[in-house]
């Protein structure tokens, strides 16, 4: 028998329930559920009928060319980075200024004008409650134009939000309110369409139904299915982890879908993924699956549909709802078919064990995948699932020729893998360390001569592993839970974890070396916003220029900001992502040039190297002009329709700032 690991540490591990002698090490699963086998029921929110009010077929217009067979870039729910696309996009034969049209009765409650995100984007609520969305507008249309015009000048400022009551712009059905185009973060010229509650939740235009607009034969494509074992005991194909499953063969005739041919070994606790797409009739862009129910020995095990997404808050929980880290290291976008750890979105329906399957020795699980789309096209996936009691097992590789170790976190579990030349019938044991105290483990199995072996961090963290004479640091310094306060510090940085920045607990690992911060790992997404405080090892000479820069594995540099403390030896930010950071500092003005000017009006190209452009303005005989901000071609620009700014003739001034508070100031004559 090993020596003891860690007093205090070992009492933490013998406290989990279900572990077997330290010898026989990996413990069991702390995960463990009652089979799930319930029929389904909502999650514990308020339904969506509690939300929305009661739409009669028809109710809403279609608002891009009525009547006539349109096609869309974009659906519901489909999976975008960081968040679940909120609505339609429709497009518009590649062009801008199409007529948009509102989609029923109502008022314009408001409108922004912004060159990031939306772009211009104007609401209609109406007398239901529900309110419409659409975005990336090119121009307005109507008394809500000239409004949003005088009030620019107003506040001499381009990028504006308004609000506005009911009295102010009642709007028809048919009414144009707008013209299509391009603006804020699309990627090309389209309309983004949307539904929403009085309290912001972004529903499925296309649940209303009467859209003849948009016509959808065409069933959803299953690009691979995965079993992902969830526990500490759970194997699938005797192995840890995660397994993927490509159909190769073309769907079954008469809409049979999809059978995987083999049983599929399991043990334990599983959860199923999948990865597909939905194409409507007469384009060839891939849309998102929209419902997806899963069936086990013909009982419902899990569904989601995604007609219903709480903005914004709701929408970053597709990191949670997809398979983030997998996506981010394989390239391969999995949706998780049973509900994880930190996810709240309400539009799932499981039974107690969250759509999660538990696998037992000597049964079968016949499984059904059915995906669906909006117009009810669906594509069925049939497997079985075979229990199989985990057993030690090892094949030997000859290439194996001298130890290596190497690490990685799943979930709460520490896999550590060993290159094993021994040519024993078992792999060698893997030894723990904390301070002079150790734990020695045996491998779960040996595939070519490399040993796995399985440690519940949440017994705590040890300072090393070693294995034949081979030893790696942990480098993971705490466990950080999710769902309070926490703060978390080293010598070089300090993190804020708020009740949500988490989705689950986190085992954190930060470095500092040559000006550059590590903070954990890109590919472990945050919910909410982290605050990030740098510490310098030196003093910053110009702290009102420099501020915190995220740092891509290409070296490309994005802006963060910072706020620098009193004595500007700490500067502080909110991160929407782990990564790598620097300290830079911006002493370079913005560039710009006229490259236009004449009846049509003026444009400038602007830029800036670092920072980014923070603020503009133009002034033509000493008088306020305004220009609009394309960031997508870095262009300054009048327009036509302006009627309140001074004549474009004579002496003119644009001043341009950075985020770093650098001026340009380029003097023109017009």
């Amino acid at each position: 028998m090993p020596n003891t690991l860690f007093t205090s540490f070992s009492r933490r591990l013998l406290s989990l329930a279900a572990l077997p002698l330290l010898l026989t090490w990996p413990p069991t699963s702390c995960e463990g559920q009652a089979p799930d086998s319930s029929a389904p029921k909502p999650a514990p929110a308020a339904t969506a009928d509690a939300r929305r009010p009661s739409v009669p077929a028809g109710y809403f217009l279609f608002p891009i060319k009525p009547g006539v067979q349109n096609y869309l870039a974009g659906s519901m729910g489909e999976l975008r980075p960081n968040h679940f696309h909120g609505g339609l996009d429709i497009k518009t034969d590649g062009r801008v200024d199409l007529p948009v049209y509102a989609a029923a009765d109502g008022y314009i409650s408001r409108m922004k004008q912004s060159s990031y995100g939306y772009g211009n984007v104007l609401y209609i609520t109406h007398p239901n409650g529900l309110t419409t969305v659409y975005g990336h507008l090119n121009h307005f249309k109507g008394p809500v134009a000239a409004e949003l015009l005088r009030r620019q000048y107003e506040k001499q400022t381009y990028d504006l939000e308004l609000f506005f009551d009911k009295t102010q712009f009642p709007v028809k059905r048919g009414e144009v309110v707008a013209l299509s185009g391009n603006t804020g973060g699309s990627a090309g010229p389209h309309l983004h369409w949307e539904v929403r509650t009085p309290d912001d939740h972004q529903l499925n235009p296309l649940q209303f139904g009467g859209f003849p607009e948009i016509q959808d034969h065409v069933a959803p494509q299953l690009q691979a299915f995965a079993v992902e074992a969830l526990g500490i005991e759970a194997r699938v194909q005797g192995r840890f982890g995660k397994s993927i499953f490509v159909p190769k063969a073309p769907m079954l005739p008469n809409g049979g879908g999809y059978v995987w041919a083999d049983t599929i070994a399991a043990f334990g606790q599983v959860g199923l993924l999948v990865q597909g797409f939905d194409r409507f009739d007469g384009v060839w862009n891939k849309n998102g699956l929209q419902r997806v129910d899963v069936r086990v020995n013909g009982q419902p095990l899990y569904t989601h549909v995604v007609d219903d997404i709480p903005f914004p808050e709701g929408s970053r929980q597709i990191n949670r709802h997809v398979d983030y880290e997998w996506r981010a290291t394989q390239g391969r976008q999995l949706e998780r078919l049973f509900v994880d750890d930190g996810n709240d979105l309400s539009m799932y329906k499981t039974g107690p064990a969250k759509g999660k399957l538990r696998v037992e020795a000597g049964k079968l699980y016949a499984v059904e995948i059915m995906l669906a789309d909006s117009y009810g096209n669906r594509t069925p996936l049939r497997f079985v699932l075979r229990g199989e009691q985990p057993v030690y097992y090892k094949t030997r590789s000859a290439l194996v020729k001298k130890p290596t170790l190497r690490y990685d976190i799943s979930r709460n579990l520490l896999l550590a893998t060993a290159s094993d030349p021994d040519t024993a019938s078992v792999g060698g044991p893997l030894t723990l360390y904390k301070g002079n105290r150790r734990l020695t483990l045996r491998p779960s199995y040996t595939v070519q001569s490399e040993n796995t072996y399985l440690y519940d961090l949440r017994a705590g963290l040890p300072d090393s592993l070693s294995f034949q004479g081979v030893t790696r640091r942990f480098d993971r310094q705490a466990s950080i839970p999710s769902g309070r306060d926490f703060a978390f510090s080293t010598s070089a940085l300090q993190l804020g974890f708020a009740p949500k920045t988490l989705f689950d607990t986190l085992y954190v690992q930060t470095s500092y070396a040559a000006g550059l911060w590590t903070v954990h790992l890109p590919r472990t997404p945050l919910y909410e916003t982290l605050r990030l405080t740098l510490r310098p090892e030196t003093p910053v000479t110009d702290p009102r220029r420099t501020a915190i820069y995220s740092i891509a594995p290409n070296g490309g540099k994005g802006y963060v900001g910072g706020k620098w403390a009193a004595d500007n030896t700490t500067v502080s930010a909110p991160i929407k992502t782990f990564g790598r950071f620097r300290l830079l500092t911006d002493t370079i003005p913005p560039s710009g040039r006229l490259l236009s000017k004449g009846p049509g009006g003026v444009v400038f190209k602007v830029g800036d190297d670092l920072s980014g452009l923070a603020s503009y303005r133009l002034e033509v005989n000493g008088q306020f002009h305004l220009l609009r901000f394309e960031h997508k071609n870095a262009t300054l620009f009048s327009e036509r329709s302006d009627t309140l700014g001074p004549v474009l003739r004579g002496p003119a001034t644009l001043r341009l700032t950075d985020q770093a508070g650098n001026e340009k100031v380029l003097n023109v004559v017009l």
